[in-house]
């Protein structure tokens, strides 16, 4: 679970009253699991997030147990040296912070920016099955399709919909398209070959998209590109048009397996518009375009 879904879900523990502790990575040295400023809940028979699991991670919920089976509300930090005291290959340091789960620690947990900003239209298997591992990240996503009665009532797993997934009904799919924020991401996957290729259009003669993905196959895109070629899209936006959709060498036809692929190469190209370096590009696959 990443980090604002903790911090949403720390938000209803303590609305509900529910103790625990909030372990928080306060310094960092070397080469280590997770960074400053990650945190993990725990109460008496649950976790929430990670601070990069192993050896460390387990000695941290056992010590969050012990400070709530006492009783114990005093902020604490405990430093560990990964290699020598817990045999974690890493070889960093790490100090975490236990404190109480109360309004002083909520305070203090800053809500994390989205990774990106998505219009995804279509609710078919494959918008549902993407939708379904959005629900999971630190993104935000604009969910569209006129049929409004094919929005499912959760996600493909059984849980409900969190804040950051919104989906809308309705056909103004243009004015929808010219109200996202400059360097949005957009999929497009509806149930109708004609209806992608508006929305397709309108995206690429905005022209300040930071990716527009179409479902399909290379001819799907040789056909499109040769209607927008004719009704003077401009060649440069055109030819930033990703179709077919998801991380190269990934052939497979089931929603769930494309839905995989195309996030990956979300987060890819998230990655790299923020200036880090990509782990997908550091094992060899490259930049999808």
């Amino acid at each position: 679970m990443i980090g604002s879904l903790v911090r949403e879900s720390a938000r209803a523990w303590l609305a509900s009253g529910r103790e625990a502790i909030v372990v928080e990575v306060v310094g960092a040295r070397g080469s280590v699991p997770r960074g400053t400023g990650t945190r993990m809940l725990v109460d008496a028979t649950t976790t929430l997030g990670t601070i990069g699991g192993g050896h460390l991670e387990l000695k941290a919920i056992a010590a969050a147990r012990a400070m709530l089976a006492r009783g114990e509300r005093a902020r604490r930090e405990d430093r560990h040296a990964l290699g020598p005291s817990l045999g974690q290959c890493c070889g960093g340091a790490v100090t975490l912070a236990f404190a109480s789960l109360d309004a002083v620690a909520l305070a203090d947990w800053p809500a994390s920016e989205p990774l990106l900003s998505l219009q995804l239209h279509g609710a078919g298997h494959v918008g549902r099955a993407i939708a379904t591992l959005l629900a999971t990240l630190e993104v935000h996503v604009d969910w569209f399709d006129e049929r409004e009665e094919e929005f499912p009532p959760t996600t493909d797993l059984g849980s409900a919909w969190p804040a950051h997934i919104q989906r809308i009904g309705g056909d103004t799919i243009e004015r929808e398209v010219r109200r996202a924020p400059p360097g949005a991401f957009y999929l497009v996957l509806t149930h109708e070959h004609a209806l992608d290729e508006r929305i397709t259009e309108a995206i690429l003669r905005r022209g300040d998209f930071a990716f527009c993905g179409l479902i399909g196959s290379r001819t799907k895109r040789a056909k499109f590109v040769r209607r927008f070629e004719a009704r003077g899209v401009a060649a440069s936006a055109i030819e930033r048009m990703t179709c077919p959709i998801g991380v190269p060498g990934i052939e497979c036809k089931a929603p769930e397996i494309i839905a995989a692929a195309v996030v990956a190469q979300l987060l890819q190209l998230a990655r790299e518009r923020s200036g880090e370096p990509s782990p997908l590009s550091d094992r060899g696959v490259p930049s999808a375009r």
